[in-house]
């Protein structure tokens, strides 16, 4: 064979194997995540007021209520996404660090529609510690929940201040200031 050839074959056997290997899964999860755009913070007159009366559960189908957040004046971070999406699991990684540095300032509602089995695996396989939340069928909610992955950072007051559909750099600076702000 010709050494064109080869390099060819070779070419064509590194591109095959990003498809079809789990080496090409985790390269689209990284893919995600240096080309994630940025996370909208909503200018006074683009945001909105949600419903804060939306129920929930936990991993034990606990239900509990979103205006638990508005009754203890917390801000929170909503976030929707499924275990099987890659958009999703490169997402969940800057969500994690939020979490980590967040999590006794602001609520997290890290929300998935999902039974717990392949949830629980992800979790493990990827080092998560955040609590994942659940979402309740046929229950009213503020957001659309087919939007995945979406998130939203809500203040005190149930109104809206950031928000991204589709994959977002959530760990940003600008993200981590309006949490600062709103925690206060």
């Amino acid at each position: 064979m010709k050494k064109k050839t080869i390099i060819n074959l070779v070419l064509i056997l590194a591109v095959l194997s990003l498809f079809i290997t789990p080496l090409g899964y985790e390269c689209k999860v990284l893919l995600q995540r240096v080309f994630a755009g940025s996370v909208e913070i909503l200018p006074k007159d683009k945001q909105y007021t949600i419903d804060c009366d939306w129920k929930l559960k936990d991993r034990n189908n606990a239900e509990f209520n979103f205006a638990q957040s508005k009754e203890h004046g917390k801000a929170a971070v909503v976030y929707f996404w499924s275990s099987w999406r890659v958009v999703s699991v490169a997402d969940l990684y800057a969500i994690e660090k939020l979490y980590n540095d967040y999590k006794d300032k602001v609520d997290f509602y890290i929300i998935t529609n999902e039974l717990p089995a392949p949830v629980d695996k992800l979790m493990a396989k990827r080092g998560f510690n955040f609590k994942v939340t659940y979402l309740i069928i046929g229950e009213k909610m503020p957001f659309n929940a087919e939007e995945i992955p979406s998130g939203f950072v809500v203040d005190k007051n149930g109104v809206v201040r950031a928000q991204k559909i589709g994959t977002g750099r959530w760990n940003s600076d600008a993200v981590r200031g309006l949490l600062d702000e709103i925690s206060k």
